[in-house]
């Protein structure tokens, strides 16, 4: 397998821009700009969202959202930042439902690395407008995480994980550090890596039913200098979404490293009508 990995479909806009990405200020709610690369991809959401769900991925909790957060709320958004019991895609999915539910529409659906995948099914939910994946997986229909990760020579952090009997896999200590978030001071990795939910192995290798991505808009960051996903392999799944990719040069954390960065992407799929 070539290890630039497979061969990105076009997207369905051939615009490439460097735009100012709307930046807010913490706590102030005051917007700065930053020049961020972006692709066009799908169409603009119809009605500005007014709430967010935020999903976390695997060796995380929900406070891995305590940075953007606020910025989300000094904006007049109502936030949920779901607990996943990291049991299985169905028992995400249902958490993820559940917050949906709770929220008036229309909802901006976020999730990071394998809450990528719980997003690409509970995205479906009609009350959600609009997808950003963050350092994330995006299976197609049918698809594992697996399917796709397997064509992409493996990282360091996947290469690091602990697996106890029962299945559930960890991040070593060391590992967070040098692979998870090497762009955080060591004294908050410590905390991550203390924190971290553990996760079922075989979550990886659940199909998603229907990829929301193939209907709704979609938001991709992509990680530069990850070392838990290829950032070869955010690149091709976020193009073959025909996602809007952000590029921020962050480990595999960027709303803990580059919050503000995060949350701007976020707020430009929030107000993508405007």
């Amino acid at each position: 397998m070539n290890p630039s990995g497979p061969t990105a479909s076009p997207s369905r806009r051939s615009v490439i821009a460097s735009a100012g990405a709307l930046l807010v200020a913490g706590g102030s709610g005051r917007a700065q700009a930053q020049s961020a690369t972006s692709h066009t991809g799908n169409s603009p959401m119809t009605q500005a969202a007014k709430s967010i769900v935020l999903v976390h991925g695997a060796f995380a909790d929900g406070s891995a959202w305590n940075r953007v957060i606020p910025l989300l709320q000094a904006r007049g958004l109502r936030v949920i930042s779901v607990q996943n019991p990291l049991t299985s895609l169905a028992d995400d999915v249902a958490h993820t439902q559940r917050a949906i539910a709770r929220l008036e529409g229309p909802i901006v659906l976020v999730g990071h690395s394998w809450g990528g995948v719980v997003i690409t099914q509970a995205g479906v939910d009609e009350k959600v407008s609009a997808l950003v994946y963050v350092a994330a997986i995006a299976p197609a229909s049918g698809e594992s995480a697996n399917d796709v990760l397997r064509q992409f020579p493996p990282t360091p952090g996947l290469m690091s994980l602990d697996v106890d009997k029962q299945g559930f896999a960890i991040l070593p200590a060391a590992s967070v550090a040098e692979n998870f978030a090497q762009d955080l001071p060591a004294a908050e990795t410590a905390i991550m890596a203390a924190s971290q939910g553990p996760i079922q192995a075989g979550c990886f290798d659940q199909p998603v039913t229907t990829a929301a991505w193939t209907s709704k808009p979609a938001w991709a960051v992509v990680t530069g200098e990850d070392r838990m996903l290829q950032p070869d392999y955010l690149r091709h799944v976020a193009t073959r979404m025909r996602a809007t990719i952000v590029d921020v040069p962050s480990s595999h954390v960027p709303h803990a490293s580059h919050p503000q960065q995060v949350a701007a992407v976020i707020l430009q799929a929030a107000a993508a009508s405007h």
